[in-house]
């Protein structure tokens, strides 16, 4: 399954996505694939990481083409990597990847942190400043969701920008289940209301993990606000405040309501069906609509012909690659 994690700048977004992988990785293992697609890259840390030992972890930004690359394979519809975008779909030929399957992509992008395999993006750097887009290293993510035909009990997770940045791009989409982190505060809850207006516009499953939890005012709070869409909660909590001070204590050792919390999210990721035709058509969408806004003038050709019309990547069709 794919999940994502989103919600307003401070809510502890990147703090929950990262108990989420640890909770995932100790029963799962290598089945489980994390993702730092946040400008602010904190996952790392998060997971335990020391910060110096963070900042030389290989970029996905930085290897964009080589990526692009990989995943063509000899797909015909596909010229180049040249002629590749963020947002272009699989199709016969493509390469498809797995989340625990041996490849030169993730034996050179992939490191274990925490119990956790992770691919980081990589910081917005200076060189960047007034003249690219964050959301261009991000398209290395969007691609690599795209071909992935992931399967029961493989669990790719990723830390999303903060707040509505995650719409700059198709990768809101690519989820089976996104989880908003939601503090009790008026300022998180319009957050929530800003991204629901966008996402269910196209489908996309939400479920709100309230956050900094403090007494029943606090979740009496939420449910007011966002009603069925509250999944869970997590309370004030000493092992998250010894991790940001650099103590970093086993999984087990989590508050058992907040444990509980955890498991409850995983539950209802798990029941979330997979519909791997409507995959594929927000994919060609997304795809058709940067082909024209600006994809088609940047390569001299119309890229929309690189979607293969039928081709999804059900379990069929990733057997057959």
């Amino acid at each position: 399954m794919k999940a994502a994690f989103v919600g307003k700048g401070g809510s502890g977004k990147t703090t929950l996505a990262g108990l989420f992988c640890r909770f995932l990785a100790v029963q799962e293992g290598p089945r489980v694939l994390a993702f730092d697609a946040d400008i602010n890259q904190h996952l790392a840390v998060a997971l335990g990481a020391d910060p110096d030992e963070a900042a030389l972890l290989p970029a996905l930004g930085d290897h964009l083409e080589e990526i692009k690359e990989y995943l063509r394979g000899d797909n015909p519809r596909i010229a180049s990597a040249a002629a590749m975008l963020k947002t272009t779909p699989p199709g016969p030929g493509s390469r498809l990847v797995r989340v625990d399957e041996p490849n030169p992509l993730y034996e050179r992008l992939v490191r274990t942190v925490g119990g956790v395999r992770l691919a980081v993006t990589g910081p917005f750097a200076a060189d960047d400043l007034g003249v690219a887009c964050y959301h261009s290293k991000v398209g290395a993510v969007e691609l690599l969701l795209n071909h992935m035909a992931d399967g029961p009990g493989e669990y790719a997770v990723v830390d999303m920008t903060a707040g509505a940045d995650s719409f700059a791009s198709g990768l809101f989409t690519r989820f089976d289940l996104t989880f908003l982190v939601c503090e009790p505060t008026v300022r998180s809850v319009g957050v929530y209301r800003q991204y629901v207006g966008y996402a269910r516009d196209h489908g996309v499953r939400i479920a709100v993990v309230g956050n900094k939890v403090d007494d029943a005012d606090d979740v009496a709070f939420l449910r007011a606000e966002v009603g069925d869409d509250l999944l869970c909660w997590v309370g004030r909590s000493g092992f998250v405040k010894a991790a940001e001070r650099g103590r970093f204590l086993p999984i087990a050792d989590l508050e058992p309501p907040n444990a509980h919390a955890l498991a409850t999210m995983r539950a209802a990721l798990d029941r979330c069906e997979k519909d791997w035709p409507r995959y594929a058509a927000q994919a060609a969408e997304f795809h058709a609509r940067n082909a024209v806004a600006w994809g088609n003038a940047r390569t001299g050709a119309d890229l929309s012909a690189q979607i293969e019309p039928g081709f999804n990547l059900a379990p069929a069709t990733a057997a057959a690659r």
